[in-house]
């Protein structure tokens, strides 16, 4: 059996005094002994600020990003190891893949965000420049900047890889360090994986630090600076959040709890209906992915009042045909609960849901197992029927955390809403309809309670990831009961380490500082032509104006049926004068766009790859036969994107023969390195 060591000061660290075993879920044999490991928790935090922290921050987001995918690569070459240790938490294969692949897929997920969306820099811009003054000369931005104190991550047990990658993926990006505290019944699982990741030394000494048994006194050590990012049951989370250095510091606290999430058959999908087998299958796969242990399982299933019947009679006939056992005997579809105390604790919450709803599928008790189930954490899939769910209380606010289910009737919509409602706040919530009216008012009448909402219908079922699958490019957390916090959500969970500040001075100095160009800051327009600078050779400000261009009325007839684009604005003088907007004919926008690019582009081979395309794109001013237009083309920001090529973004701006502005938009080409 192996004794789990923390790592913390960048060495592990054995445990020692009064030790408990980890047993297996499956046999009950220890696989695994905690001890104590760390005395001193002050020192732990020092660390990570003194140390891991600076070091961090030094580094570009680019450069964290790519260390992030090395590191996934790295678990996915050793997730062998993984499976096999996984088996032992009661885990299947298709569990173990979304716990050690689904977490190595996050790294991969946000270090392909970080390199595609985040500058090679160590602060972020956030939104656009705010002018604040007159002539232009105080303007305003905001900024983010990493925290400079130790995010504390406290995990749950039922997914130990990806529990703990999908929390350090945004806060690695950030450049923030991070001390994991994984749930003691899984740690063993936890604590290979973090080796994995020290063991690649790609992170700076202090970025890492992992907490194996007792946190002793570290809430007492927290400060303003620090982030405690929590998975877990409402009752800790509560008491974690009351601490009182909490509430003093101000310490930034996301919390991500149990919920009562809930499915909705919409009254359109009928028996029949593919809708209605859709709602089916996710019911039965909820309840056994992981043996139910999953903080978005769907606990609460409500059906219109007269397919009652007919969706209870389909649960159990699909419930009948789960195999219980050891997830590595082949067939069977669900493995054991963590633990035999998780077991006792799903049970005791059966028998409360049971005094106002009855047991339709599954006996508490009793199972039927390839394992070991007298020694094993083995449980069947328990489906409940309460027929009167307004009347009751128990099965909005209590949660077996297991393969349980609770069945009930709705007799509208509206009452539909109200009943999920009562679970004040969850994860998620899913819709099986085909009629975007019933999700629209389902969205407005229950979105406020819920951090995610699927809808399901036979157009996305096949490639849908399902109600339980928290993603990446998407908020996972939820209000009230839930916890009110947010993790992942593609940059939206990176920016929870960062502060934002609002930056305030001249364009000059904002320009400086922020390292991208903006209206009013410092031009450089002598030297070579912009066209003619490699990658490297570009900075920020490097500027060109060229000569005007007159727009003929024949450049606009010849454009026109060139294109195909003989829009009345641009052919018909009466309708034109017509129009508000214009009073005669006018230049099509993208003939001005055509003609900009001919005026600035220097046409030889050279350091610019492609032309990447363009943002933010504003017709302003009309131009109308017999103006000139002129370009000022200015490089505002540069990003490498691979080792032979990077982004440069230039602002551009049309202004005709009175200096007034007619387009603007962003160009953004590929130079060569």
């Amino acid at each position: 059996m192996k004794p789990l060591e923390s790592y913390v000061q960048d060495r592990w660290i054995a445990p020692r005094g009064v030790m408990t075993d980890i047993r297996s879920a499956i046999t009950g044999d220890t696989v695994a002994r905690i001890g104590t490991t760390v005395d001193d928790f002050a020192a732990v935090l020092h660390h990570a600020r003194s140390v891991g922290g600076p070091a961090l921050r030094a580094m570009t987001f680019q450069e964290r990003a790519r260390i992030l995918k090395s590191l996934a690569e790295i678990i996915i070459a050793r997730k062998e190891e993984l499976y096999e240790l996984s088996f032992d938490t009661g885990a299947t294969r298709t569990d173990g893949w979304i716990d050690i692949e689904g977490g190595a897929g996050t790294f991969f997920a946000y270090s392909s965000r970080g390199r595609r969306e985040l500058p090679d820099d160590t602060i972020v811009i956030e939104g656009a420049v705010e002018p604040l003054s007159k002539r232009g000369t105080f303007v305003g931005e905001h900024v983010l900047t990493p925290l400079q104190g130790a995010a504390l991550h406290i995990n749950s047990f039922n997914f130990p890889v990806w529990g703990m990658l999908e929390k350090l993926a945004p806060t690695l990006l950030a450049g923030m360090p991070a001390i994991v505290k994984p749930a003691s019944a899984t740690a063993y699982v936890a604590e290979a994986a973090f080796r994995m990741l020290i063991e690649a030394d790609l992170l700076p000494n202090g970025a890492l630090q992992l907490i194996i048994g007792p946190t002793g006194d570290i809430f007492d050590h927290l400060g303003g600076q620090d982030v405690v990012s929590f998975t877990g049951s409402a009752s800790t989370a509560e008491k974690l959040q009351r601490h009182p250095v909490v509430a003093r510091e101000s310490v930034r606290f996301i919390a991500e709890r149990d919920s009562l999430n809930a499915a909705v058959l919409a009254p359109d999908a009928v028996p029949g209906m593919p809708e209605f087998d859709l709602f089916i299958r996710e019911i039965v796969r909820e309840m056994t992915v992981k043996a139910g242990q999953k903080c978005t399982a769907i606990r609460r299933a409500f059906v219109p009042v007269a397919v009652l019947d007919a969706a209870e009679d389909a649960l159990k006939a699909a419930l009948s045909k789960i195999v219980v056992g050891d997830p590595r005997a082949e067939g069977v579809k669900m493995g054991a609960l963590v633990s035999v105390a998780q077991r006792d604790d799903v049970r005791e919450k059966i028998e409360i849901l049971s005094r106002e709803a009855r047991i339709v599928f599954g006996d508490p008790a009793r199972v039927d197992t390839s394992g070991n189930a007298a020694k094993g954490a083995f449980l069947s899939p328990v489906l409940l029927r309460c027929d009167r769910p307004g009347e009751a209380s128990r099965v909005h606010d209590c949660e077996p955390f297991g393969p349980v289910a609770t069945l009930m009737p709705y007799s509208d919509l509206s009452e539909a809403v109200t009943l999920v409602n009562r679970g004040n706040g969850s994860l998620v919530m899913s819709l099986f309809t085909y009629d975007p009216a019933v999700a629209r008012e389902v969205l407005s009448g229950s979105g406020a309670f819920h951090g995610r909402l699927l809808v399901v219908d036979r157009d996305c079922a096949k490639e849908s990831t399902g109600h339980g699958s928290p993603l990446p490019p998407l908020v996972h957390g939820g209000p009230g009961r839930a916890g009110g916090g947010e993790e992942m959500g593609g940059l939206r969970g990176v920016f929870h380490y960062m502060q934002r500040t609002a930056l305030q001075g001249s364009p000059r100095m904002l320009a400086g500082v922020t390292r991208n160009w903006m209206a009013g800051a410092p031009e450089r327009r002598e030297g070579a032509h912009p066209f003619r600078l490699k990658f490297g050779e570009v900075e920020p400000g490097k500027t060109l104006v060229t000569e005007p261009r007159t727009i003929t009325l024949d450049d606009i007839e010849h454009f026109a049926h060139f294109t195909g684009d003989t829009f009345y604005a641009h052919m018909d003088e009466e309708a034109a004068a017509a129009n508000p907007f214009f009073g005669s004919r006018v230049a099509h926008g993208y003939l001005l766009l055509s003609f900009a690019a001919g005026l600035f582009v220097d046409p030889a081979p050279g350091p610019v790859l492609a032309n990447y395309g363009l943002d933010n794109l504003r017709f302003v001013k009309p131009v109308k036969p017999g103006d000139s237009i002129r370009v000022q083309l200015t490089a505002k920001s540069k990003t490498p994107r691979k080792p032979e090529y990077g982004e440069v973004r230039w602002a551009v701006t049309l202004t005709n023969q009175n200096d007034e502005t007619v387009a603007t938009y962003e160009l953004l080409t590929m130079n060569a390195m």
